[in-house]
């Protein structure tokens, strides 16, 4: 019988929508916090399989999931690039920018693989370790939001560097953006070989472009990216996450290929119905904050996008990632609203 997860993608549930949620293995769960110290360096705490496998474990025990999402950090892959990245308390990623095509010459796709080893064994482990009924998720970021960082240095607000260098030198960008499609394909169909049952593409900074800018930048790499994975796993589902695009969502939709598409939270459901649902699963998309504040607000958030999105191809998720501040008993009460609902 096919997973809950996976048979989302053919049709309604007959039960219950399955859920997992973006960023569940994470610092608002104190058992995540304890192994957190047993590591100073975050990189080293993703390339380290018995602790990634431990913390992807945590939430399934605690609220049983439909999705397992594997524990690592969409910065893996400058840094098997070559990239110097570190990751600073209080400040977040720190890279040693890349402004120019000589630069980008020092990085290579040699040893990737080899570099990324480490997140390969834990994506085999979690696939022999989690609940049958529970479906393994692999992800990656999407070439335009690793580009961001690779390019500012760290986060930003404004992405003045990338946008300038993406509108002033398009060729130029364009070098950075196809280094990464070729390293975040050969990650992913890697993944899938190792056992990932479906796979997340995050852009988490797609919604700073313009239409112009978002469809070269984020929908063609998106694209290259689906028809490379299909080659080799035809049957392994891509979900993609544009974060911000806003009705340009329908153009990635019909554009890139995804299997799927997670909705954050500014997308109207109603619209998310008609539109994109008959075209692909939809995933989502319950605020953040909503989830800390809990309680009644949350009951009807839930029942609002329930009764517009369960009688379609769905999974439930919030529209981006659970934040430190969330109490763990609000996430007990999610998953057992969801249990309890019924069409």
């Amino acid at each position: 019988m096919k997973k809950a997860f996976l048979a989302a993608f053919d049709g309604p549930s007959r039960t219950q929508p399955p859920f997992w949620l973006m960023r569940q293995a994470g610092r608002y769960l104190p058992e995540y916090r304890k192994i957190r110290k047993q590591t100073s360096n975050f990189l080293e705490f993703c390339y380290s399989p018995d602790l990634a496998v431990e913390v992807t474990l945590q939430p399934l025990r605690r609220y049983g999931m439909d999705g397992a999402i594997l524990f690592s950090d969409i910065l893996v892959i400058p840094d098997a690039l070559g990239q110097s990245v570190r990751f600073e308390e209080g400040r977040g990623p720190v890279l040693e920018p890349i402004r120019s095509v000589e630069q980008l010459k020092a990085l290579s796709l040699d040893g990737l693989h080899r570099h990324l080893a480490p997140v390969y064994e834990t994506v085999e482990r979690l696939s022999q370790e989690i609940p049958k009924e529970t479906t393994l998720i692999g992800f990656a970021g999407a070439p335009w939001t690793v580009a961001t960082y690779m390019v500012e240095g760290h986060g930003s607000k404004d992405y003045v560097e990338s946008r300038t260098w993406a509108v002033r030198d398009p060729e130029g960008f364009g070098a950075v953006i196809d280094v990464l499609v070729d390293a975040t394909a050969e990650y992913l169909i890697e993944q899938g070989r190792r056992g990932a049952e479906v796979v997340q593409i995050f852009d988490s900074w797609a919604g700073v472009l313009s239409e112009t800018e978002f469809r070269r930048w984020v929908i063609e790499p998106t694209a290259e990216l689906v028809k490379r994975i299909k080659k080799i796993h035809p049957n392994l589902p891509v979900i993609g996450f544009p974060k911000g695009a806003g009705v340009l969502y329908e153009a990635y939709v019909k554009e890139t290929g995804v299997d799927g598409v997670s909705l954050d939270s500014t997308v109207p459901v109603e619209w998310a119905a008609n539109v994109l649902q008959p075209q692909c699963l939809v995933q989502g998309n319950l605020d953040n904050l909503i989830l800390v504040a809990g309680g009644s607000a949350m009951e009807r958030e839930m029942e609002r996008i329930f009764d517009a999105l369960a009688g379609g191809r769905f999974i439930f998720n919030l529209g981006h990632g659970i934040i430190p501040q969330t109490p763990p008993e609000h996430v007990a009460h999610l998953a057992k609203w969801i249990r309890d609902w019924s069409k």
